[in-house]
């Protein structure tokens, strides 16, 4: 059995792996995110200490972002623009390759669980869109078996959403665009507006209407823009699984019958969904770029 070693690199959290996509992890370990050099002082602890399991052919990075992921760009493997302290120009790839140099592949941990989702849902799923929603919103997508990339990778959780009645005078805590969806909707956003986080919300509390209406209008651009035969939220604000029936309906009232194909509740339970994979999606879809990397 081939062994391959996967990173899902999160602002708050690493999770190290080695296994593979196709038989899941042999062995886990999560490490919180701290400085660049405490954390990866972890991190290659883990590996020499997973070594018992056979020499590992690649390693494949599910970062949060921004990064840069074109290999032809100098800035390939690094952290960009983020609020993260002390994070912004780490070389990721070039932290690894000092305790174990071998082949690596780097994307964003929403392209890649949109990898692993893509591989969940079968041979006839072209287009997918995944969103994580917890101390950030991101958003991959996967066209045609490839993420898509251009000037560099979506940022599809920071666009601007109409801000909904019951949170005027909140400001947004998005350090670059105040009130964009992740400064309204992301993690910190709710325990910032509301005292406490989701799971510590009454069921009847103004959140769940507001924090459906903003994830609807992201999947409603998604719907329109990109036209992806399903949309997968997941992430730690999505764990409140009453979520997903609202952001359905809200969804599908914002659409008003426009897309043909999500014009009824049994379109929208097939079109909007948690997570498939058996493991974190961005685990299974770092296992999957480092078996790209080693060919």
């Amino acid at each position: 059995m081939t062994i391959h070693g996967a990173i899902e690199a999160g602002g708050t959290k690493f999770v190290c792996a080695v296994g593979s996509a196709a038989t899941g992890s042999l062995r886990t370990a999560t490490i919180p995110t701290r400085d660049p050099d405490a954390t990866f002082a972890e991190v290659a602890a883990f590996f020499r200490d997973a070594a018992d399991f056979g020499p590992v052919a690649g390693i494949g990075v599910a970062s949060f972002g921004p990064v840069g992921v074109d290999p032809a760009s100098p800035d390939y493997g690094k952290i960009l623009a983020t609020p993260k302290p002390g994070w912004e120009g780490t070389d990721l790839l070039a932290r690894i390759r000092a305790f174990l140099d071998v082949p690596m592949a780097i994307d964003t941990d929403v392209n890649a669980a949109a990898l692993a989702e893509v591989r969940a849902a079968g041979p006839d799923m072209r287009q997918l869109a995944y969103v994580t929603v917890g101390t950030g919103i991101g958003v991959g997508l996967v066209s045609e078996g490839s993420p898509v990339h251009g000037i560099g990778h979506p940022e599809a959780g920071h666009i601007l959403v109409r801000r909904h009645p019951a949170h005027e005078g909140f400001a947004g805590t998005c350090p670059f665009h105040g009130d964009c969806l992740e400064g309204l909707a992301a993690g910190p956003a709710v325990s910032s507006a509301w005292g406490a986080p989701a799971s510590e919300l009454a069921a009847d509390h103004p959140f769940w209407e507001v924090e459906a209406d903003y994830l609807a209008q992201l999947c409603m651009t998604l719907f329109l823009t990109m036209a992806p035969q399903r949309i997968v939220l997941g992430g730690g604000v999505m764990k409140q699984e009453r979520l997903i029936p609202l952001i359905r309906a809200r969804t599908a009232d914002l659409l008003g019958g426009y897309v043909q194909a999500a014009r009824d509740e049994a379109a929208m339970e097939r079109l909007i969904v948690p997570p498939a994979c058996t493991e974190p999606s961005g685990l299974v879809g770092a296992f999957l770029l480092a078996e790209q990397a080693a060919g």
